[in-house]
């Protein structure tokens, strides 16, 4: 799946270091396998990209954080096939135990009701016949909106006024296609917001740069 890789942060964030020659892909065995099942599941369930992140966000406390960076793959993975009833609820617990040498009942298999869902194109990014909604240098402000289900704009540069500094290509809004809704291809602008008019005055100066789709910005009144 492309794009996959780069979902939920990288394990490890807090002491990034470069890499050893010598330095495994996967630290233990289990988390490669971790991931191998995490992208198989994702597409047995007929999910994309955004519906895998959407499924990482919906995760509880502990199966998010407390199982690990690869456990949270598992996780949504798992979540997944249950969202499109490829699996039933705790058949994996069922099948757990029963490996364990418990005999427990396993539920009956479900009918699947996977998404009618088919991309338009191969990756994410398209082609628009219309023109950017706003200009290189222009200010703009990110919509002050929360919606209900999946998004990348970021809750801390809502409300927030920035300026664009460069025009990306269109791509499928994350937000419409992690819930199988439609591409609905938006251009995607690099907006850069200053430290001060994000968090006051005292705040160390520094500017962020924050990429976002059409439809999260509008013009500042």
């Amino acid at each position: 799946m492309d794009g996959i890789a780069d979902m939920g942060g990288a394990p490890g964030w807090g002491s990034v270091h470069p890499p050893r020659q010598d330095e495994p892909v996967f630290s233990q065995p289990w988390e490669g396998r971790a991931f191998a099942l995490a992208i198989l599941s994702n597409r047995a369930s007929g999910g994309n990209l955004d519906s895998f992140r959407h499924a990482l966000e919906r995760l509880d406390r502990a199966h998010y954080i407390d199982d690990g960076y690869y456990g949270r793959w598992l996780n949504a993975g798992e979540l997944r096939l249950l969202d499109s009833a490829v699996l039933a609820p705790g058949a994996v617990d069922a099948r757990a135990r029963n490996l364990r040498g418990e005999h427990v009942e396993e539920p009956p298999v479900p009918e699947p009701a996977k998404p009618d869902y088919a991309p338009t194109a191969d990756g994410t990014l398209r082609c628009l016949a219309t023109a950017p909604a706003f200009a290189v240098g222009e200010r703009v402000r990110a919509r002050d909106m929360s919606p209900a289900g999946h998004t990348r704009l970021p809750r801390y540069v809502r409300g927030r006024i920035g300026v664009v500094d460069i025009i990306q290509p269109a791509g499928v809004l994350p937000d419409s296609n992690a819930h199988f809704l439609g591409e609905n291809p938006q251009y995607v602008y690099s907006v850069r917001f200053d430290s001060h008019d994000m968090w006051g005055a005292d705040a160390e100066p520094f500017e962020l740069t924050v990429d976002m789709f059409e439809s999260y910005l509008e013009t500042p009144s």
